[in-house]
C-alpha cells in the first residue's frame, strides 16, 4: 500500500513540475523573482500533496529565528524532502548544487532558471571560490544561499563531514549563518522511493556571528548544536 501512495505522490509531483517548467521556461524573460514565484509552487504543492497520499507532515520549531535579511542557512541533509519543504518554510532562496544535477530533464532545467551556486565537486578549489564569490552575490540581491555542508545526503540518525564553503560566504559577507536540523530521513529516507507517514521536525535555531570566530570554531559550533539538536528531536 506505502507503494502505490508513493506512486501516486510521485505521478502528481512529476505531472505538476513539468507543467510549471513549462510555462516558467516559455516565460523565461521575466525577473528572476517572478520564476522563483512560479517555480517554488511545485514545492509548496509537493508538501500539500505528501500530505493527502501519504500523511506526512512537518512542524517547525523556531521559525521566529528566521531573520529579515539574507544569509546562509546550513543544514543537515537526510533527504529529498528538505530540499522541497525549505522552500514553503524560508523566504526566497538558492543552493549549491552539483553540476550533474542539471543534467535531469525538465527538473534540471528549472533548477537553471533560479540561478543556483553550481559547483563541480571534482575541482574542490575553484568550487569553493565559486561559491564564495556566486554566495556573496546573491546574497546582496537579497536572497538566502541554502547550503548542505555534508555534501551528500547521510542515513537517518547520521551526520556526515561539514565542509566549510557555507562559512567561507559568511566570512566573506559578514552574514550571520542559520543552523538548521531536521530528522526528515525517518519518514522519506535516502535514496528511497517508498516514504511513511508521519511528522517530520525541523528546528531553526538563533542565528550565528561568524565575527571573531575562526572556520573551524564555527564548524564545531554548527555542528555541535545540530547533533543536540538530533540526539533531542530523535529519542
Amino acid at each position: 500500500m506505502l507503494f502505490l501512495r508513493s506512486l501516486l505522490y510521485f505521478l502528481g509531483s512529476a505531472i505538476v513540475l513539468i507543467v510549471l517548467v513549462t510555462i516558467a521556461l516559455v516565460l523565461f524573460f521575466i525577473p528572476l523573482k517572478a520564476r522563483y514565484a512560479i517555480l517554488s509552487k511545485w514545492s509548496f504543492f509537493c508538501m500539500w500533496w505528501l500530505r493527502i497520499t501519504l500523511n506526512i507532515k512537518f512542524n517547525v520549531i523556531g521559525k521566529e529565528n528566521i531573520p529579515n535579511t539574507a544569509c546562509v542557512i546550513i543544514s543537515n541533509h537526510q533527504s529529498t524532502w528538505e530540499t522541497l519543504a525549505f522552500q514553503k518554510i524560508f523566504p526566497h532562496q538558492t543552493w549549491v548544487l552539483k553540476q550533474e544535477l542539471l543534467q535531469i530533464p525538465v527538473f534540471g532545467w528549472g533548477l537553471l532558471l533560479l540561478k543556483p551556486i553550481i559547483i563541480d565537486r571534482g575541482e574542490k578549489l575553484k568550487a569553493l571560490k565559486k561559491m564564495i564569490k556566486q554566495g556573496a552575490d546573491r546574497l546582496k540581491e537579497g536572497i538566502f544561499v541554502v547550503v548542505y555542508p555534508e555534501g551528500t545526503r547521510q542515513p537517518y540518525g547520521q551526520l556526515g563531514e561539514y565542509q566549510n564553503g557555507a562559512i567561507a560566504i559568511s566570512k566573506k559577507t559578514g552574514c550571520d549563518i542559520l543552523p538548521v536540523f531536521h530528522n526528515a530521513g525517518k519518514l522519506w529516507p535516502k535514496g528511497s522511493f517508498v516514504k511513511h507517514p508521519g511528522i517530520i521536525s525541523v528546528v531553526i535555531g538563533e542565528p550565528i556571528s561568524v565575527q571573531g570566530k575562526s572556520a573551524t570554531e564555527l564548524t564545531k559550533e554548527i555542528k555541535d548544536w545540530t547533533q543536540a539538536q538530533s540526539i533531542s528531536i530523535n529519542q
